[in-house]
């Protein structure tokens, strides 16, 4: 890992769908997710970098998938397979528990919160790019669900985009082990500027 690489003016955590589905006991995904979850520590390493980040004054930017609501997918000509899997279990519904933020990571004043991402890519037609521009960020964390779709179509195209990219391989979740090793040690090197634990993130960020 470069040494110091996160300077609090030009980094942000990009904090990708904290929702009680993915999160929380009774969410809808959780029970596929929670032995992955449990075996890196999910939960305490997102604790701990969120406190870190907020303490050394790094800008924090939530980027959460499209709320499921009725008719979303249904007329589509291509929904792809996670849509359709969407679109039959009501992930993340809207005006739903399944949707609200999960408690502990709920945006906090001076948070960005992007638009809604349709796809995996947080990127991928919202305004997330223009929002880190507009705030001078170049340098970005990419922690929360899932390692092998969202987190990483939104940290490739982040790399597309000109950013300085880290992935937190304990800050994240899939669904098989087998998929959390594709991530972070075969598709992740192709891509990513620096692939670290929390630990190892957390030691690096500026002191205030």
């Amino acid at each position: 890992m470069e040494p110091q690489p996160y300077s609090a003016k030009s980094t942000a955590l990009l904090l990708v769908d904290p929702y009680n589905d993915f999160l929380s006991e009774g969410g809808k995904v959780w029970p596929f997710i929670k032995d992955i979850a449990h075996e890196v520590r999910l939960l305490d390493n997102l604790r701990a970098i969120q406190k870190a980040v907020r303490d050394a004054g790094i800008q924090v930017v939530i980027v959460p998938h499209r709320r499921w609501q009725p008719g979303d997918y249904e007329c589509w000509c291509h929904p792809s397979p996670s849509q359709q899997k969407i679109m039959q279990g009501h992930h993340f519904a809207r005006g739903e528990w399944g949707g609200d933020w999960h408690p502990e990571f709920a945006p906090q004043p001076g948070d960005i919160v992007a638009q809604e991402h349709w796809g995996s890519s947080g990127f991928a037609n919202t305004d997330l790019d223009f929002q880190l521009k507009q705030h001078g960020i170049t340098h970005i964390v990419v922690v929360g669900l899932l390692a092998n779709t969202c987190i990483e179509a939104t940290a490739r195209y982040a790399t597309e985009l000109g950013y300085h990219v880290t992935l937190v391989k304990d800050a994240t979740a899939a669904l098989k082990r087998e998929m959390m090793r594709a991530a972070h040690e075969l598709n992740g090197p192709t891509y990513a500027h620096n692939i670290v634990s929390a630990r190892e993130l957390i030691a690096a960020l500026p002191t205030v």
